[in-house]
Order: C-alpha cells, then sequence, then structure tokens
C-alpha cells in the first residue's frame, strides 16, 4: 500500500483532517480513523455541547480501587460507548505521575506511584482495545503540571526519567500493546516532546520495540524537519499545521529520509487496520446501553463506590443506620462536583447530587442545608434549570448568527454550553450568538456568563452588558522559541474562559435570555443560572442549628473544576472559600460528625481530629450521588485505598512546585516523590500516606513469610463484623542508600466476616531495578533490604528481610 503512494500523498495522511479524525485514502481503502477525547466519557467528534453521553468517575477514584479487573470493566465500557459514536480511538489514559499534589491534571491520572499506574492502565487499554477501540497513552513524558504547558522544560535526570515518569508507558506497552501513544507540550531536558529522537525513538521504538503510532498533542508540534525525525508520526489537529508542504519539500532536500515517512505511514495503516477503518470497514450494529439505563447507572454507581476511601471511622460511626436522623450540610451536597474540567468533560444525561441521592433511600430522615460559596467562576447549570423555551426540553437555544444578521446555525443544547471549534462546518464567520432559555430555580440566583466577547443577557426584569476580555497567557506576548504560543486558545478562550456572575431574584418559567456579540472563535460559551451563593456568617449559623438537631451531621466539603482542571494547577490543597470554618463549627455542634470530601486529589484537613468520619469520594461521575448514599449506609463497601499522599500543609511534599523559572521546571527531588520522600525524611509525615484506607472491617495479617526471594505469603484475617474487601501492599525498601522505598506489588482479597485467606504477593520485577546511568543500561537491586507489607506505609503489618536472588 505504502508503495503505491506518492510523496504528497503519504505526507497528506500524517496531518489530521479534522479536529478529530485522519484523513482518509481510497486508492489504499483507508477510511478515515476518528478519534475522541475519552479519560472520563467519550465525548465523541462534537465538541459543541449537544450530545449527551454517558459520565464516568473521575481516574483517581477508578484508580483508588486498585483493581485491575475493575480498570478492564472501565475499557470495556468505555468501548461500547466508542462503538455507539464510531469512534476509533479514545485518547487515553492519562498516565503521568501525581508528582506535585498541586499538578491541576492530577483528577485524570492515576496515581503518585508507577508500577500502580502502569498495570492500572494496561488493564484499562485491554479493556479497549479487546473490543476493537484503539487507547493512546498520554503525554509522553514529564507532563505533571500546567503552568506554562505549552512552553516549560521538564529538567530531569536520566535515572528518574527511566525509573519514574516511563516506567508506566514501559509497563503499559509491554503488558497491553497499546495502539497509539501521545507526546506531550513540554519540552523534556531542553528538547520538545514531539521532537524528542532519545524519548520516541531510541526508548520507546527501539528498547522497547513498540509498534504503534506516536502522534501529538492537539497543537504541539512546530517543526517539520525536527518532529518528523523525532519519532513522531502524527501531527493532530489538521488541516494545516507545520508539515504538508514544508515536509515535503524537506524530503526533496533530503533532511528527511523517505524511510521515515514510510515508517510514519506504516504505523498510521497498522492503527487503521487493528481499528476497523482499513480495508473491508468496520460494521457499527452493536447494541448499546443508553447512558440512562438501568444497567448502565448500577453499573456507574458500582465503579464510583468501589474506589471511595474512608479516611477514619471512630467508633465505627459508618456506615450510618437508616434509623438516624442525618443533616446533610453543604454547598457540594446540593451542587456535587461530578467531573474535572478541560478537555476530558462532557455532557452527561445527569448529575445526582449528594442530596438527591439520600433523598431517594426509603425511610432516611434527612434535612439539606446549604453550604458557604465555593466557586470563583459561574458553577454548571444542573440539568433541568435551564430549559429550552420552544420545547420544554433541559438546555439552551443558541442561534449563531453572521455579519449581516443571517442565521447560520441553531443548536438546541442539553446544557447551557455551546462550543466553536476548529472543524466546525460554518457557512459564514460567527459574528453573534443569541441564547434563549428559561429556568426552573425561584428566589435569588447567580446568572453568570463565560466566553470571549461582548455580553448582553436579560434575566427578568434585569439587563446586564460587559465584554469580557480574552486572557493572555504569561511570557513574552504569547510566544515561545518554538513559534506561537496556543496558551491563549486552549488555556483561555477554550479550557478557562473570561467569566463574570451577577446576583438576580427569579421566579420559575422567568426568561434567560440575549447575545453575545464578536464571540472569540474557536472558543466556550456558558450562560449559567444557579442558586446565589450564601453569605459565611449566614450559611454556618444555618448549618449549626440544624447539626444540633440531628443524630449525625454530614458534611460535605470539596474543591470545584476551578481547581481540578487541565490548563491550570493549583496554589493550594487548603479548601476554597470557608469550608473548614463550616466544618469545624459543626463539628463543636453535632453529636456525631462524618466528613465527605468531593475532591479529586489531596486536601489539607485542620479539622480531622475534630470530627469522627472522613470518607473521600473524589470526582464520582454522573451518579455521584447513589454511589456516595450507597457507602455511607453500607449498600456498598467504600473500599478504596489512597493513590496519592495527602500531606499535612502546603508545602509538605517533598516535590511541591509545579511553576517554571525561566522556563525550566527542575525535577530536583528526583525519585522522591509523595510517599517514598515522606518515607525518607524529606518531607514531614503526611496526614494520610498513599495506600490508605480503611474499609468497613478490621484485619489481622499472621504468619508473614517469604516463599521466594520476593515473594511473601500471609494469612489474612477479617476480625470485623461484615464481608470486606483488603489490599494487601508489598513494599521494598532498598539497602542501597540511593534508592527509595518503593510499591513493588499488591494484591486484593474478599473475605467474610470471622474468616482468613492465605494472600501471596511477588514483587514485580520492573519494580526491582535501578538504572545505571555510567552504564546507560538497567542494573538489579542488590535484593538486600525489608520486604514490608503494609496497609499503607503509616500502617506497616510486617517486615521481613529480603533475601538477595544470589544468595
Amino acid at each position: 500500500m505504502i508503495a503505491s503512494l506518492d510523496l504528497g500523498s503519504k505526507v497528506r495522511l500524517l496531518t489530521g483532517a479534522s479536529t478529530f479524525t485522519t484523513a482518509a485514502e481510497e486508492s489504499i481503502g483507508l477510511g478515515e480513523i476518528r478519534l475522541s477525547d475519552g479519560p472520563t466519557g467519550i465525548r465523541g467528534l462534537d465538541s459543541s455541547g449537544v450530545r449527551e453521553v454517558t459520565l464516568l468517575p473521575n481516574a483517581t477514584l477508578l484508580a483508588s480501587s486498585w483493581d485491575t479487573r475493575l480498570l478492564y470493566d472501565v475499557g470495556q465500557l468505555l468501548a461500547e460507548e466508542a462503538l455507539a459514536q464510531r469512534i476509533h480511538v479514545a485518547l487515553g489514559p492519562t498516565i503521568n505521575l501525581h508528582r506535585s499534589p498541586l499538578g491541576g491534571r492530577l483528577f485524570e491520572a492515576y496515581s503518585e506511584d508507577p508500577l500502580l499506574t502502569g498495570l492500572l492502565a494496561a488493564a484499562y487499554v485491554r479493556g479497549l482495545q479487546d473490543a476493537g477501540i484503539g487507547a493512546c497513552l498520554k503525554h509522553l513524558v514529564a507532563n505533571e503540571s500546567e503552568t506554562e504547558r505549552h512552553t516549560m522544560n521538564s529538567v530531569v535526570d536520566e535515572a528518574t526519567l527511566r525509573e519514574l515518569y516511563l516506567t508506566p508507558f514501559e509497563v503499559a506497552i509491554a503488558d497491553a500493546d497499546p495502539w497509539s501513544v501521545m507526546d506531550a507540550y513540554n519540552d523534556v531536558n531542553g528538547v520538545a516532546s514531539t521532537e524528542n529522537v532519545h524519548v520516541n525513538t531510541e526508548i520507546v521504538k527501539g528498547e522497547w520495540n513498540y509498534s504503534g503510532l506516536i502522534m501529538s498533542d492537539w497543537l504541539a508540534t512546530r517543526t517539520a524537519v525536527a518532529a518528523a525525525n523525532g519519532g513522531l508520526d502524527l501531527v493532530m489537529p489538521g488541516p494545516g499545521g507545520p508539515w504538508g508542504e514544508a515536509l515535503i519539500a524537506a524530503v526533496e532536500a533530503g533532511e528527511v529520509p523517505m524511510s521515515v515517512i514510510d515508517d510514519h505511514v506504516r504505523r498510521l495503516l497498522l492503527l487503521a487496520a487493528r481499528v476497523g477503518a482499513l480495508g473491508e470497514q468496520r460494521l457499527y450494529d452493536m447494541e448499546v446501553p443508553a447512558p440512562t439505563s438501568i444497567g448502565r447507572r448500577d453499573q456507574l454507581v458500582q465503579l464510583a463506590a468501589t474506589g471511595m476511601t474512608v479516611l477514619t471511622n471512630r467508633g465505627s460511626i459508618l456506615p450510618l443506620e437508616p434509623d438516624q436522623s442525618v443533616a446533610l450540610i453543604g454547598r457540594h451536597a446540593v451542587d456535587t462536583v461530578c467531573m474535572g474540567g478541560g478537555s476530558s468533560e462532557v455532557s452527561p444525561p445527569h448529575q445526582v447530587s449528594i442530596a438527591e441521592g439520600m433523598t431517594a433511600l426509603p425511610g432516611t430522615s434527612l434535612t439539606v442545608v446549604d453550604g458557604v460559596a465555593v466557586r470563583t467562576r459561574p458553577a454548571t447549570v444542573r440539568r433541568g434549570v435551564l430549559l429550552d423555551p420552544e420545547t420544554g426540553e433541559p438546555g439552551v437555544r443558541f442561534v449563531l448568527r453572521s455579519t449581516d444578521g443571517s442565521e447560520i446555525e441553531e443548536r438546541r443544547t442539553g446544557s447551557a454550553v455551546t462550543t466553536i471549534g476548529w472543524d466546525d462546518d460554518l457557512d459564514a464567520e460567527v459574528a453573534a450568538i443569541e441564547f434563549h432559555a428559561v429556568t426552573t430555580l425561584d428566589g435569588p440566583v447567580d446568572v453568570g456568563a463565560i466566553g470571549v466577547g461582548d455580553w448582553t443577557i436579560h434575566a427578568g426584569d434585569d439587563t446586564f452588558d460587559y465584554a469580557l476580555d480574552q486572557p493572555h497567557s504569561d511570557g513574552d506576548g504569547g510566544t515561545d522559541r518554538r513559534g506561537p504560543s496556543m496558551q491563549d486558545i486552549l488555556g483561555g478562550a477554550l479550557q478557562q474562559p473570561p467569566f463574570r456572575r451577577d446576583t438576580t431574584v427569579v421566579s420559575s418559567g422567568t426568561a434567560i435570555s440575549g447575545v453575545i456579540r464578536r464571540p472569540m472563535t474557536p472558543g466556550r460559551f456558558a450562560v449559567t443560572v444557579a442558586p446565589a451563593q450564601r453569605n459565611s456568617e449566614d450559611a454556618i449559623a444555618e448549618a449549626t442549628s440544624a447539626a444540633a438537631e440531628a443524630d449525625v451531621a454530614v458534611v460535605v466539603v470539596g474543591t470545584t473544576e476551578e481547581q481540578e482542571t487541565e490548563a491550570f494547577d493549583k496554589s493550594t490543597l487548603h479548601l476554597p472559600g470557608d469550608q473548614d470554618a463550616l466544618v469545624s463549627a459543626v463539628a463543636s455542634a453535632a453529636r456525631k460528625t462524618v466528613v465527605v470530601v468531593n475532591a479529586a486529589t489531596p486536601v489539607i484537613m485542620p479539622w480531622r481530629d475534630e470530627v469522627d468520619a472522613i470518607l473521600w469520594v473524589g470526582l464520582p461521575g454522573q451518579e455521584a450521588g447513589h454511589a456516595v448514599a450507597a457507602t455511607l449506609y453500607g449498600a456498598v463497601e467504600p473500599s478504596g485505598r489512597l493513590v496519592t499522599t495527602f500531606p499535612a500543609e502546603d508545602g509538605q511534599s517533598a516535590a511541591w512546585s509545579v511553576t517554571p523559572e525561566g522556563g525550566d521546571l527542575e525535577y530536583a527531588e528526583g525519585p522522591y516523590i509523595g510517599y517514598r520522600g515522606h518515607h525518607a525524611g524529606r518531607a514531614p509525615a503526611p496526614s494520610f500516606w498513599f495506600g490508605h484506607g480503611l474499609g468497613y472491617s478490621s484485619w489481622e495479617y499472621r504468619d508473614a513469610h517469604l516463599t521466594g526471594g520476593s515473594s511473601v505469603r500471609v494469612n489474612v484475617a477479617n476480625v470485623g463484623g461484615r464481608t470486606s474487601r483488603e489490599v494487601v501492599q508489598l513494599y521494598f525498601a532498598p539497602v542501597e542508600r540511593d534508592q527509595p522505598v518503593r510499591l513493588v506489588g499488591w494484591q486484593d482479597v474478599t473475605v467474610a466476616a470471622g474468616s482468613s485467606a492465605d494472600v501471596e504477593v511477588s514483587a514485580d520485577p520492573r519494580a526491582l531495578r535501578r538504572w545505571d546511568t555510567s552504564a546507560s543500561r538497567w542494573a538489579p537491586l542488590s535484593g538486600r533490604g525489608q520486604l514490608i507489607l503494609a496497609r499503607g506505609l503509616g500502617d506497616v503489618r510486617a517486615r521481613l528481610e529480603a533475601v538477595p536472588a544470589d544468595a
């Protein structure tokens, strides 16, 4: 097939045909390959917000199950969702590490540990690809923060790069053979990821013998010659980009060998063959459960609940008793955050709040109280808050108009958001966007606008007029040494566009309408209506009053998509607003207090010793409220274990800063990230260790002994009152002074109350090696040290002297 193509045809195939498709070539039977963002749902080719799809729990919550079978099932579910939209490749999983807890995109990635990340990713990949949908490991490599992400240079020594940041990619490629990999935006040691011969060619395609395709992150490619020779196979998106005629000229000038072009095309054709886009095209006649079907909803509840993690449970207050009266408190209780921000966002059919989930349980005595303000930006509109005035269906009617006022297109969305992307096939330039809706709310509301343009909003008797300007990136006027930066577009108009919020009073049926003139495109636009955020004094007074009257106060706190987002990092791990004051006030007034943490990543908990129980629930997806209710009342055991260490205070992690200095972000901590740094004394003891999680039972570890040089057997006894799942974790602390402790294996087991089970855990050989920089090769650790059985390193159950293999 390759031999039948001329140079122009070959090069045309190596740049996307649109935002999410590749080019077809009829002469060889090649159809387009359709790609979709996919970590928490398959959004598909439609970026306008029209299509409703299933919203899964976020990656850290799924990973907290420590269950490769569950991750395989997630891959299978996403494959079904992809098949329903004729998608060939899901752009995931994200397997960058949780280097610093400040990373804004940690919610999309699995953990701070390379082995755990790699093995979970491999299971996810197998789930997708066993159903014929390609996976795409991202983002290669050292892409652990978002600040200046298009221009920053990750400075990381070779041993740390190999032992930590490349290991998840290596494990997933070796164990699951993912059909594609995505190069990151950042440089690595001064070389752009899309041009990095050392990583792309020498390591991935050479040492690992990877046969798949390496594509660029969207708009990450800056050059023709350096990127083509640097191991990149496919430039995304298209059309356009830096290849095309420039790459043809480079080949003709001898700067890029034809053999390199042929290898890129070969990898593209192999991907097409694997996903059914080459030769006889795949038939899409599969019956797929609807996002609202009972089976799908039950599946999502189970996925979310399994990873939820009991952090404290004094007096076994959890699970709650059905006859207890409960005061449910907090803005996150009534406006539960179900997903993070950025390219992983989808438009789900609903997002069940914790208040809705607990109210749905029969026989509960429940009082619901709103909490303190938690947002700076306008809140995402809940389904049913805004209705199309013509159809009465949930959503907003958007009308795109040209410069002469004529209608270009009408969009009826199920949400309050519309996105105009690069690939929208519009007849004319969009000069104005009208929007029309009615609200179902009564009382004070916050009316918000999101998106670059000149806004007029009519809300009942009030009219608001203002301009929202394009945000600008830091740096030298939005450019960098590799060409024009896309930070203003990707990080501003699309990922976190400007906003404004005003407060007014409405009644059910009030019209919400207006126009956005001079909208910036590509861009994302939303009109939002939500219950007005309350002042802290009033909110705390009402909360403490309700808490004093109930048997148990359940306070729901957390972060929002303002902190858990692509394109921006956090500046603190403290909860936004006055949520800490709310928890402390409730704890002082209530008989018993349970705190539910609705956050994807670590938060600081100054009140942890004031409350009776803490349940971490991540960002639980569209069935959030049902999943949280199921765990609080014990219908499903929250058997999760933390995938990230929770520091006790800001700055108390060995790796902390995510802000480049002079464009460089130094990975100066080397391999001592997360629990490795705390265990080595390079950071104070954390609030909660990686691997921590109590479940709803108690455990004894008995007769731990070696069964080989790096395998341990232990009898695990469930001494609690209910059937429960335990995750037996095996760590190795090498005797080598320059090597940190590391997770080397784990095994989960479910045991009935009063029973026990023998569990054997073997160390993965890939965790028992070090990179010998002087010899440029892997070398085994000496094997001398301790094998540690633990429920997280804060709860060690046995220490065994390791026996070297050559002893």
